[in-house]
Parts: C-alpha cells; structure tokens; sequence
C-alpha cells in the first residue's frame, strides 16, 4: 500500500502540534515495514527519502495566503498520482487532499487538529482568508472517505460544526508522544542560560501566542502567585500584531510588580525545552481551545503536573487530581471558546497554580504518575496501528 500524507509542518519547519503529530505518525507508519509512505509538505526541498517539499507559488507572490496554501495544494495533489490513499492535516493541506483524492480516484483521510468554525480570531490573521480557509475545511471533510479526530472531545465538535458528516465516518486516534525522546533530563546550566534560577519553583508555558493558547489569561492569573514562584513562557510565532501586543503589555505589566518572569520567544532545540520542563513545578495549559494537547504530554512525559483547561481533549489526557489540576470554564456558545466570565476563570486558574507550587510533593506525586499514563496510554507505535486500521477500513468500503 502506498499512502502520501499531506502537511503544512514538516520537520524541520514544526511550529504545533499538528507538525510534530505528522512527523511522529510517519515515523511509526515507516517502522511497520509494509506501507510505502510518502510526505508532501510546504517549503523547501528535505533531505529525507520519500519526502517533498513545495514552495509557494512564485505567480502568487503577495496574494492572499490562503491563496497561496491552495496553490501549494494544487502542485502537491499532482505529485500523488499512484498512491492508494492521501491523508491530508489541517486546512492547510485538505485541499490538495480532496483534490487528489477527486483526480486519481483514491480514498481521503483528513485528520483534524483544530476546526475553522471554532477559530473565528483567525479572520484577523488571514482577513477575506478565512473564508476560504473555512470552503476548503468544509468540502475535505464532508467529502472525505474517512476522518480521524485526535480525542472524544474533537469528535464531537466535527459532528457538531459538519452535521452533514456520517458519524460511521468519523474515527477517533488520540495523539501521541515519544517517552524515549520526552523524559526527565535535569541541566541546570541550559536552565540558568535562559535567566531561570533551577532552585526556586516555577510555572511553565510552552505553547504559541494565538488565541486558543489563553495566554492572556494565564499572564492575569499569575499575579496570584507567591512572590518566589517564576512564571517561564517559551511562547512565540503571534498569530497577529494585536495579540502580540496584549501579551507584550501583560508581561511588562506583570514584571513591574514581580521578578522571575522569564520570556523566551525564539523556537528553543527540544532537549532545552526538555530542561525547562525538568526544572518546572507545574506546567500550565490555559488554552480555550485545545482538541487534545500534545503539550500537555510532553509536559507530563517530563513528569511534570499539569493545571489545565478542562476543555476539548484536554480532560482526556490529563487526570485531575491524579495527573494534575482541571481548570473548570464556562464558554461562550459563539465558536471562539472564549469564557463566559473571564475573571472567574483566571481566580479559577491562579487558584490551581497556587495549590499546586503550595505543595512540592503532591505536584512532584501528580508528575510521576503523568508519565506514566503518557507511556501506558499515547505511544506512537499504538497509534500508528490504529491509523493503519482505518486506512484499511476505508480502503475495503472504496
């Protein structure tokens, strides 16, 4: 079987979660040893064998980017001719997914990272974009042979924002993590380079500065928090000038009544993201929309406690009072995930962070205990399998 599987992110241009989740999934598909899988991703040309890369279109040079994504789609639907199926990740890449599947008359499988409908702060980044963005989500999903959501929670938002969708349709395959790559790794010395003492406690964020990450929130919640804890933020790539700013402001506002907040915003090599989450108390997820988190994983495969938003795959993966803190939120019913109340959130939130530096070694209970449900219960090799299991039920329906 020969399957082409179709992304914006590619190592080594990963910025989320979908990236890493590609790359990780093609690295187990490969070990199996009986699919021929072949990467077509944005960019330059890769080095890896079976992989391609598309630049953008140089006619399309200053258009819209969401032109551009679908220009890059169309060179890429081209290239898929003798697959057997195409899976494509992300709006980014579901058009050149539906396209190929159209043209060489194989299976689509989409795998949903995150839905147009309930990312409407995405129309301030890609303006008349989104739009576009939100056609091309909607035809690859309702004429996909197969969709895969990455949690319960993911699921049933597709059904909810594609009632057309046959629910016999929709599969679900959690994400996973590597727990050889991600695991403890104490290094003071990287901890120290990036202006973090590795002796007093700390609250991480890894994530990027957009709106479902809540990072807003998490900035108003941690003036709650004791006067030795430090806040770390290695966040970075703003969706648009206007949330970089808000951030901006909240930090400066933020280290003008407190030291020991740190701001990394360049993308940091995974083992010195490694040592910052090593040398945390806690890793904190304010996100609003989340359909899973591999952060959350990542976090937790480093043993670190997790306080997160118990919204999307969130609760899914992280155990309150087991693995970490649950942050209840109400939402608003308009596609933003925004909460109802957002200073009852962030008490709600800065309540949890507090609870969980207060107490070092419940924290480091919940830690060990995250690390080992991140191994019993996400590993990549399982995954794969599953994947493979609804290629092949789609391919014996076809």
């Amino acid at each position: 079987m020969r399957v082409d599987i179709l992304s914006k992110e590619y190592p080594p241009a990963v910025y989320g979660g979908a990236g890493v989740h590609v790359a990780e999934l093609t690295r187990a598909l490969r070990e199996r040893g009986d699919t021929d899988v072949r990467v077509r991703c944005f960019g330059e040309p890769r080095d890896e064998g079976g992989t391609t890369g598309y630049p953008d279109p140089p006619a399309l040079a200053g258009a819209n980017p969401a032109l551009t994504t679908m220009g890059v789609d169309l060179a890429m639907a081209a290239d898929c001719a003798g697959a057997d199926l195409v899976h494509s990740h992300t709006w980014y890449a579901n058009f050149a997914g539906h396209t190929a599947g159209l043209l060489h008359g194989v299976p689509h499988v989409v795998s949903a990272h995150s839905l147009e409908p309930l990312r409407p702060w995405k129309a301030e980044q890609l303006g008349g974009g989104y739009a576009l963005s939100s056609w091309v989500e909607r035809t690859a999903y309702e004429g996909a042979a197969g969709v895969i959501a990455v949690s319960h929670g993911m699921r049933a938002d597709i059904l909810r924002s594609y009632p057309s969708i046959d629910p016999e349709r929709v599969h679900v395959v959690h994400n996973g993590i590597d727990a050889e790559l991600w695991q403890p790794a104490p290094d003071p010395e990287v901890v120290r380079r990036h202006g973090v003492d590795p002796d007093r406690p700390s609250v991480v964020f890894v994530g990027r500065i957009t709106r479902q990450k809540g990072l807003p929130h998490l900035l108003r919640a941690a003036r709650e928090l004791p006067p030795e804890v430090q806040l770390v933020l290695c966040a970075g790539a703003p969706d648009t000038p206007e949330i970089l700013a808000e951030v901006e402001a909240l930090v400066a506002e933020l280290r003008s009544t407190r030291d020991g907040v740190v701001w990394i915003s360049q993308m940091l090599p995974r083992a010195e993201v490694i040592a910052l989450l090593t040398a945390g108390t806690v890793f904190a997820c304010p996100s609003v929309y989340e359909p899973l988190g591999i952060v959350n994983l990542e976090a937790m495969a480093c043993e670190l406690p997790v306080v997160a938003t118990a919204t999307g795959g969130i609760p899914e993966v992280v155990e309150d009072g087991v693995t970490g803190w649950l942050v209840p939120i109400e939402q608003v019913d308009d596609g933003t995930g925004a909460p109802v109340d957002s200073a009852r959130f962030e008490a709600d939130l800065a309540a949890a962070l507090v609870q969980a530096v207060a107490d070092p070694e419940r924290a480091r209970a919940r830690g060990v205990a995250g690390r080992e449900r991140a191994v019993e219960h996400f590993s990549w090799t399982s995954i794969g399998d599953r994947t493979m299991a609804v290629y092949e039920s789609v391919l014996a329906q076809s």
